[in-house]
């Protein structure tokens, strides 16, 4: 049986993909973040189902690596990518914007399609 190999197509979709994630991650207060609207679509969840779990989690996310735009940095934003403005259908409260170690640590989807995080490390083994 032949070995498989990382063919020419795979490099290709993973070079667009890194692309199209690139075009996602803005810089604010001189740190590079992402959007809790990019990251709840890359997870494919809803925004507020993501929001909602890092509020009930939010521990897990200090400042350095989650925080809420104000709305001066929200208006900069939204003039700069196009989003819909607040009063027709747009957003109703200013975004949340991931570190690339809040990406990391945000909830993601699980098996059973509901939005859990990632196993921490055990406090105590129950063997």
């Amino acid at each position: 049986m032949r070995p498989r190999t990382r063919g020419k197509m795979t490099g290709r979709k993973n070079i667009v993909l890194a692309r199209k994630i690139e075009g996602l991650i803005f810089n604010i207060r001189g740190q590079r973040v992402m959007l809790d609207a990019d990251l709840a679509a890359i997870y494919g969840v809803e925004t507020k189902r993501l929001n909602r779990q890092v509020r009930r989690n939010i521990e897990r996310f200090p400042e350095d690596f989650m925080f809420q735009l104000n709305s001066e940095e929200a208006e900069n934003l939204r003039c700069q990518i196009g989003t819909s403005s607040s009063g027709y259908g747009g957003r109703r409260y200013l975004p949340y914007v991931f570190t690339e170690h809040g990406a990391i640590m945000s909830p993601r989807p699980a098996k059973t399609k509901k939005i859990g995080f990632a196993p921490s490390q055990s406090r105590g083994s129950a063997k």
